[in-house]
């Protein structure tokens, strides 16, 4: 759980400093202005009021914030109008053909009609469109209008008109906006300041956006639907298509540039839809990564899933990216760890999605997490388990009992431990029925995966039959993979799919990336609280120590670096900073032989690189002799120096590495990972953004490969995880309430002791805003 008002949480005999926090929006959130400043320097330098009418804002209206001034909760948009207007207005409609707008015109009168809305033509020059009585401007509109669809080139002029006529919704299609450079971000910035200041509540999406929103979606699919959020509206095509094979969609949102509505206002509000079990969305960059963060705990307190491909994984995926709707990607490990946090389910492709999120959106929660693979042949079962266990999937054994219960029907010499091979023939009569049933009752299979890799007529059909009625009879998740590529086959289209239970992949793959991501996410909803409930929302006591020691624009020397952590609590050796020979003598004596001498300066990074490091120093002579050689090397290689340090020797631990950054769109970070002089070559590292707690802490270090080394190899002993998570969250502390002043932090290493003898700091960098 997250910390007191100074952020302090008592767990044994440690205690434990949490932070948490985000970078502050400079412009708007959800379409409101920033409202408070603070001094330079202290926490919430860019506070916003959007939080105010949030979920768990408090009860006097006035902005939740946490310690940096980064909103705590945010409201949820009403966009009931937007999707279900009763009356619209098109403006630059046309009925002349060959035009564009004429197109569109009539798509969207034909959406008018689906949902019951009345649509009412604006044109400057024509007196009726297709037949409908066609208004000058937007004020001599028969009456008030929900939504104003806007087929102009400049959208601007029409903000205050809008307005002034209360229109709730418009939807901007022009492009050459903040895809396009410079020049077209000013433009996108003018517009969204335009409706931020109007005082009508008029929101705004696009611009460069489509028509996807008012596509006609199929009313005659039940069920829990999947809601899909798309930046580029082609890459929805494979999603919506699902309604072709019965997966009911309930919502398209085409956000396009999202000068004002955003992503992550389609998520809190699909994620408090009743008919919406999952969420699907593409996503090429964010506009702020707080508020992403906030729409991602709405949906993980609801319990929504979330399945997002977010572009950007490489450098030219994300400069395409950022060209095609002028966003940020953000660094992807970063965006991939918040992601992560939060349960929004990342996957690559768009096949994976629209499978993803169709079996989320449909599937009961799971009984249980065993995976038992059932097949007619031996040969596939085995494939399949391979790539399942390979996965992070758990195929339990069958015990002895359900074993021999399954060789009543299965021959004695197949293997039905799980994988199961019936051997084909089963299949074909009443065993098969009672093979599926007796797999499924097992309290530790949770879900069934049968794949079939090519039809087999009849003994397909039957297999597809007695599935699909052991789906309908059953609150486990029975999953198929059809694998035969023509699709055309009647066990296909009409049994696999006919079924709403039956989950029917195409690939191997697919299904695994579903299945994991399906058990994934109902253990993570059943274990999510939210770390925004607890953030802390006052300074620490060591803030005011620490903005003392910051430099603008300025590297700290290690000698103030550790002064920094020690402001944390942070463990750090015995050390004194002298500036004689005979000082650093006397100094060593006090700290206590052996001691390690190091130049200290604020221009110094990798001090070993140039010999400015030397350890194991067991008497005077050496002491003497090693202050004049650091001193030389220094002035030789032109490096200013504040002294040098006289330390304490620590014991040997494993060496590990813990680091504060920022990220262009989520703000402050928190790094760890093997640490010492092989940092960068190693690259064993775990990322999160702020707010986290304990839990996410320990998880970061199970993500790293070199985690065994902490549980103690070769006769070491497991080093002191506790006082290393006890780090990790003083530093996220750190991050939260000085990333105004602070751009960078490394303790590096930090040697981490035998279980119960801490962790200590050998070495620090700090580089400050």
């Amino acid at each position: 759980m997250l910390g007191s008002t100074h952020g302090t949480l008592t767990s044994g005999l440690r205690a434990r400093v949490v932070a948490c926090g985000d970078e502050a929006r400079s412009a708007a959130v959800h379409g409101t202005t920033a409202a408070a400043t603070r001094a330079p320097g202290a926490p919430g330098a860019a506070t916003a009021d959007a939080a105010a009418a949030g979920a768990g804002a408090p009860a006097d209206g006035s902005a939740d914030l946490d310690v940096s001034g980064r909103p705590l909760s945010s409201p949820v948009p009403d966009l009931d109008r937007f999707f279900r207007p009763e009356s619209v207005a098109v403006v630059g409609a046309s009925d002349t053909e060959g035009r564009p707008n004429t197109g569109i015109t009539r798509q969207l009168i034909a959406w008018a009609e689906r949902v019951g809305a009345r649509l009412h033509p604006v044109h400057p020059s024509r007196e009726s469109v297709f037949g409908l009585p066609c208004a000058p401007t937007l004020a001599d509109l028969p009456e008030q209008v929900d939504l104003a669809v806007l087929l102009v080139k400049d959208p601007l002029p029409l903000i205050d008109q809008l307005a002034d006529c209360k229109v709730r919704f418009a939807v901007a299609f022009a492009s050459g906006f903040a895809e396009t450079g410079e020049e077209g971000a000013a433009a996108q910035a003018r517009l969204a300041a335009a409706v931020a200041s109007t005082d009508s509540g008029l929101r705004l999406l696009g611009p460069n956006t489509n028509l996807n929103a008012f596509e006609e979606f199929r009313d005659d699919l039940d069920g829990p639907a999947i809601a899909l959020i798309t930046q580029s509206g082609h890459q929805g095509r494979p999603v919506f298509s699902l309604q072709q094979i019965g997966v009911r969609l309930s919502h398209w949102a085409p956000t396009g540039n999202e000068a004002d509505l955003e992503t992550a206002d389609f998520i809190s509000y699909f994620s408090q839809q009743p008919e919406v079990g999952a969420i699907a969305a593409y996503i090429e960059g964010l506009k702020d990564g707080r508020s992403f963060l906030l729409a991602a705990d709405r949906a993980a307190r609801n319990g929504v899933p979330v399945v997002a491909v977010k572009v950007g994984r490489t450098e030219t995926g994300a400069r395409t990216a950022a060209s095609h709707t002028g966003k940020l990607t953000g660094a992807d490990d970063v965006a991939d760890a918040a992601m992560r946090q939060f349960g929004v389910i990342r996957v690559d492709g768009l096949d994976e999605l629209q499978d993803t999120a169709a079996l989320l959106a449909r599937a009961r929660k799971p009984k249980a997490d065993g995976v038992a693979v059932y097949s007619i042949s031996g040969g596939t079962g085995a494939h399949f388990a391979d790539l399942a266990t390979a996965a992070g999937l758990h195929l339990p054994t069958l015990n002895a009992a359900k074993q021999a219960e399954l060789h009543d029907w299965i021959p004695e010499y197949l293997n039905v431990a799980n994988p199961i091979d019936n051997g084909g023939h089963p299949v074909g009569d009443w065993r098969g029925r009672k093979i599926i049933d007796a797999i499924l009752a097992d309290p530790a299979v949770g879900v069934l995966i049968c794949p079939i890799t090519g039809p087999f007529p009849p003994m397909s059909d039957k297999l597809a039959q007695d599935l699909a009625d052991a789906a309908e009879a059953t609150d486990k998740l029975v999953c198929v993979v059809w694998g035969s590529p023509v699709g055309t086959e009647a066990a296909y289209r009409e049994t696999l799919l006919g079924s709403s239970r039956l989950a029917t992949f195409r690939t191997f793959g697919n299904c695994i990336t579903a299945v994991r991501a399906y058990l994934e996410h109902h253990r993570f909803a059943a274990a999510y609280r939210s770390p925004f409930d607890e953030a802390p929302r006052t300074p620490s006591p060591s803030f005011r120590k620490a903005q003392a020691l910051m430099r603008p624009g300025e590297q700290l020397s290690e000698h103030s670096a550790k002064q920094l952590l020690r402001a944390y609590g942070i463990r750090v050796p015995r050390e004194q900073l002298v500036t004689s020979a005979a000082a650093s003598v006397r100094s060593a004596a006090q700290v206590g032989y052996p001691v390690v001498m190091k130049a200290s300066g604020p221009q110094l990074a990798h001090k070993t690189e140039l010999g400015l490091v030397k350890v194991g120093l067991t008497s005077a002579s050496q002491v003497r002799d090693a202050y004049r050689e650091l001193t030389d090397i220094a002035a030789y290689e032109d490096i200013p120096l504040d002294g040098v340090l006289v330390c304490q020797m620590v014991a040997r631990g494993v060496e590990m590495v813990v680091g504060a950054g920022h990220d262009a769109l989520f703000g402050p970070t928190v790094t760890v990972g093997l640490g010492g002089v092989l940092v960068e070559i190693l690259g064993d590292a775990a990322v999160r953004v702020p707010p986290f707690g304990e839990s996410d802490a320990r998880a970061m270090l199970a993500e790293l490969r070199g985690h065994p080394l902490l549980e103690g190899v070769r006769g070491a002993p497991p080093a002191d995880v506790d006082a290393l998570v006890e780090v990790i969250l003083r530093v996220q502390r750190m991050a939260l309430e000085l990333g105004d002043v602070l751009s960078e932090l490394d303790i590096n290493p930090l040697m981490v002791l035998p279980r119960g003898q801490g962790a200590v700091a050998l070495d620090a960098l700090a580089v400050c805003r």
